[in-house]
């Protein structure tokens, strides 16, 4: 007889678990519980149908797959949080006796974790679970460093203790050493969150964001307990991180921190790296190190790869003087090969109208050293911590600032001879006119006089960093002088689409035909507008001195002519009939306004351009009815389903181009204003 199969021991019953029973198998409580849960990975699961797993099971209940709760059980980690929950009752049992002093000293050890009370555990083992690759763990570092980074600039409180915070910046400020010496940061864009950064680390793109030095305001309603779990989970795994960038090219970690120059805002400066080579790049190692590095590489063993270089080059050159010497038609075909070779293939499209993909060229700068010839000072009113590390990130070597923004810097003098750039970002100052003045603004410091500005130095706003390290040149300095308007600061993560709005390309070239007929008609109006202002002023001044004995005929004439209206059976006659007695009554106010002011009426005939474009209008409108019927016509030969996709797809696409054509009109009517400006 077969056995019966009892209710609960099978199918979707036997997968899932609920929390409670998950907490009670585990035998902890429920805050270990979500830590741990965040800790290994662990997520609630949704079954198709709940009823069949519990009957009493409503939508507030949490599942999770029963194989994730037995894999739990041989955690290392629980045993270390039921000796915190023995700790914790042998506290409680001792001031419910009374016994204060028992308690005081199982608190004692519950402080010092090196004697032998509460138990100190590490996610190292978790870590090494989670990411059992390298590539693995920098697959998950975006959300790590915005944590972090956001931790860093939180203020100390009684659920954010200094020391996290304290711990979140060193692990920051050390990644960013990585990015600097590696010079592996991309890209970077200002955005209303914060600021967002690209590196290219193994080949990953990993972006972040990081917020702005503001004062942060910590709200009630906000579970710091969750978000320290992440950031306890966080912290291990960046100093894995570190660790393996670090030495990966040949730096000592932890570098070696200086607390006093950290309390005094040193930040990057407060860190020195060891282990850096420092034959070809010494200066530039002193200066990102704020220091020597005391190992370099072996001196023997420098000389041997050196010996070892110079025998392969010289091998090559004679390799290179034989093949020449016994064939010279071959040295010719060699050329031509080497000639068609070097030319980068390009990416065209396959079919007209298609996608154009971005084309290879050869990249004669390094973006590296985008910034290696030039000194930077920066003004007080600049935000010195992103601008140092992009600066420095893309090869600039001497940073200076005001001695009250920290320590750190290159010089603290703002007027050394040897600063090339100052970034200024303060509005214009206009200054009084003096015995020795020349009138001119003063965007300098007020260690400067009135009307003084360092010659030969070039003045900047902080976005001129911004835009130069994304577009991977220096940019015009004239565009980004203190008081101008700055370009548009357009976000390079964003690649634009064949068909999309795009900034950086004229309006005319984006715009369809209709909205290059009704700009020209809106021109033309309000030219006309402009020249006849004068008269349209008068003619009303005129009309309400006087009374207009014509104005009621004419009246009287269009309530004749609308009473005495049949109407049509076709509803285009009926709109072309309205257009005509609009066009009429526009001609006779126009007759009327040159009674008045005595001026010839433009006839009708005359305005030939007038004329055109509502002929074009026309062609356009049937033009888009002939498509609309066409497309009616297609859609009535698909079956149900792809109409329904189809009907999908185009209405994507017209939302798509409703929002394109809301950025071209503010793009116009902006354009419109500027236009204005300059010609008054």
């Amino acid at each position: 007889m077969p056995q019966i199969k009892k209710k609960g021991q099978a199918g979707q019953a036997k997968n899932f678990i609920t929390r409670t029973q998950a907490v009670r198998k585990l035998q902890i409580s429920l805050p270990d519980f979500r830590k741990l849960c965040i800790w290994k990975g662990i997520y609630p699961r949704e079954p198709k149908d709940k009823r069949k797993i519990i009957k009493a099971a409503n939508a507030s209940t949490t599942f999770y797959y029963t194989k994730d709760i037995q894999f739990l059980l041989h955690e290392p980690l629980l045993q270390k949080f039921r000796e915190q929950k023995v700790l914790e009752k042998k506290i409680s049992k001792a001031l419910g006796r009374g016994d204060i002093s028992d308690a005081k000293r199982f608190e004692r050890n519950a402080v010092r974790p090196e004697k032998t009370g509460k138990p100190r555990y590490t996610l190292d083992h978790v870590i090494r679970e989670r990411y059992p690759t390298f590539i693995d763990a920098l697959r998950d570092l975006d959300d790590c460093l915005s944590m972090l980074f956001l931790f860093a600039n939180l203020p100390s409180t009684s659920t954010v203790p200094a020391k996290m915070i304290a711990r979140c910046e060193r692990l920051c400020l050390e990644f960013q050493h990585y990015l600097i010496v590696s010079h592996s940061l991309q890209k970077s864009f200002l955005s209303i969150k914060g600021i967002y950064y690209q590196a290219n680390i193994q080949g990953e793109d990993i972006l972040w964001v990081v917020p702005y030095r503001f004062n942060q305001r910590v709200l009630g309603d906000i579970d710091f307990r969750i978000m320290g779990t992440f950031i306890e989970f966080y912290m291990t795994l960046l100093g894995f991180i570190n660790f393996r960038l670090y030495t990966s090219i040949g730096l000592k970690y932890p570098p070696k921190f200086d607390q006093t120059k950290d309390e005094q805002a040193g930040e990057l400066g407060a860190f020195t790296l060891e282990g850096v080579n420092l034959v070809s790049e010494e200066d530039q190692t002193k200066l990102l190190t704020n220091g020597t590095a005391e190992h370099g590489p072996d001196p023997k063993v420098q000389a041997e790869v050196d010996k070892l270089v110079r025998q392969l080059k010289d091998g090559e050159s004679n390799g290179e003087v034989d093949v020449v010497a016994n064939d010279g038609a071959a040295e010719d075909g060699a050329e031509d090969e080497e000639k068609t070779t070097d030319a980068l293939d390009k990416f065209e499209p396959a079919a007209p109208g298609g996608d154009v993909l971005p084309q290879p060229s050869y990249s004669s700068n390094d973006p590296g050293s985008l910034f290696s010839k030039c000194t930077f000072f920066l003004s007080r009113e600049t935000p010195r911590q992103p601008v140092e590390f992009i600066l420095r990130a893309f090869g600039c070597k001497r940073i200076g600032w005001d001695a009250v923004l920290g320590e750190g810097a290159f010089t603290n003098n703002e007027l050394d001879p040897t600063i090339t750039h100052q970034i200024v970002d303060r509005p214009v100052v206009q200054a009084a006119m003096g015995e020795g003045g020349d009138g001119e603004d003063n965007q300098t410091s007020q260690k400067l006089g009135p009307n003084q500005r360092v010659p030969g130095r070039i003045y900047v706003q902080p976005q001129w960093v911004w835009d130069s390290v994304n577009d991977e040149e220096l940019k015009r300095p004239d565009q980004y002088a203190p008081g101008a308007q700055l370009p548009p600061h357009l976000s390079p993560f964003v690649q634009n689409l064949r068909g999309q709005y795009d900034p950086t390309v004229p309006l005319e070239e984006q715009q369809t035909e209709a909205e290059a007929l009704e700009a020209d008609v809106s021109d033309a109006e309000e030219d006309e507008e402009l020249e006849d202002g004068d008269d349209s002023l008068a003619v009303k001044a005129a009309a309400e001195g006087m009374d207009i004995a014509g104005s009621e005929e004419d009246e009287s004439e269009g309530e004749d002519d609308n009473g005495s209206f049949d109407g049509f059976s076709e509803g285009e006659e009926v709109e072309e009939d309205e257009e005509e007695e609009v066009s009429a009554a526009l001609q006779r106010q126009l007759e009327l306004e040159a009674e008045l002011t005595g001026n010839t009426v433009k006839s009708k005939q005359e305005d030939a351009k007038t004329k055109a474009k509502a002929e074009a209008r026309k062609a356009l409108q049937k033009k888009a009815k002939d498509e609309a019927e066409e497309l009616d016509r297609a859609k009535g030969m698909l079956s149900k389903k792809k109409r329904k996709l189809f009907e999908q797809m185009i209405y994507s696409n017209s939302k798509k181009s409703a929002e394109d054509l809301k950025l071209r009109e503010k793009r116009r009517k902006i354009e419109k204003e500027l236009a204005k400006g300059k010609t008054q």
